[in-house]
């Protein structure tokens, strides 16, 4: 599994990132990676940090330093010694997380970056997920937080045959994506199939081929789904499927539209 982020802005933006397994049983998640590991890199490809079990630091690259307090004190410590976590102070720039088991095992986990300095004059802009979208319970499910005491304006893709095109070349993606956007409470508040052919409904209330083209984030094939949004803070789900119950790699992201 590899998630994406990117920070913009002049200064600094800290942040942890998790890999969580053995954490989801309790949310009644089948099948949960029982031990992952964590990798950072920076857009050159270059590992930066890992990690394999939190309470173990491993340095190297930007770790210098035991980060077992730092993630304790941050309020994000993962709740199972078997799961992975990396602090770093990171430059405006494109990272990837990437998540495996310990020796090639498999089973369904969660990627994730919270931004501990939202004071800073920096932000998180994107975050994005791809990963081996199934069917049931093994759809692709991306989170994100809107944080602060203002609305934010953002948009939410689901794509897939973009990924099977150079330069990315990725085999099996995932033909024709669907996505769904839910509320805190769970609560379907948007829609899409096909980004130009907007579905009204919750808080979409007209067309949005023409905002999606002009955001400069458009999906790249007629084939994938996109959503703009203005939603006041508190946690949303994006989640992504194939149309008919078809499989294959898939990336759902968000960016930050209000910059």
């Amino acid at each position: 599994m590899i998630g994406g982020f990117i920070v913009r802005g002049p200064e600094t933006k800290r942040v942890i990132i998790r890999a969580i397994g053995p954490e989801l049983t309790r949310y009644g998640v089948p099948n949960p990676l029982f031990n992952p590991t964590l990798e950072l890199h920076d857009a050159t490809g270059a590992l930066i940090a890992s990690n394999d079990n939190w309470q173990t630091t491993i340095i190297g690259g930007i770790i210098t330093s035991d980060q077992r307090s730092d993630i304790r004190g941050s309020g994000h410590a993962p709740r199972d010694g078997r799961e992975s976590a990396i602090i770093a102070e990171l430059r405006s720039g494109n990272y990837t997380a990437i998540v495996r088991g310990v020796n090639d095992t498999t089973g369904v986990a969660l990627v994730e970056a919270y931004d501990l300095s939202p004071e800073a004059n920096s932000t998180l802009g994107n975050i994005s997920t791809r990963s081996f979208v199934q069917t049931d319970d093994n759809v692709m499910i991306g989170g994100f937080i809107v944080q602060g005491t203002q609305p934010k304006r953002v948009i939410v893709r689901g794509i897939g045959p973009e990924l099977a095109a150079p330069p990315f070349n990725i085999p099996n993606a995932l033909a024709n994506p669907t996505l769904e956007l839910h509320n805190a409470t769970g609560a379907l508040i948007a829609s899409n199939d096909n980004w130009q052919l907007t579905i009204i409904g919750g808080i979409i209330t007209s067309d949005q081929s023409v905002e999606i083209r002009q955001s400069g984030h458009a999906p790249r094939n007629s084939l994938e789904s996109a959503i703009i949004a203005d939603l006041p803070p508190g946690n949303y789900t994006a989640i992504v499927r194939g149309v008919n119950n078809t499989t294959g790699v898939a990336l759902v992201e968000v960016y930050d539209l209000g910059q």
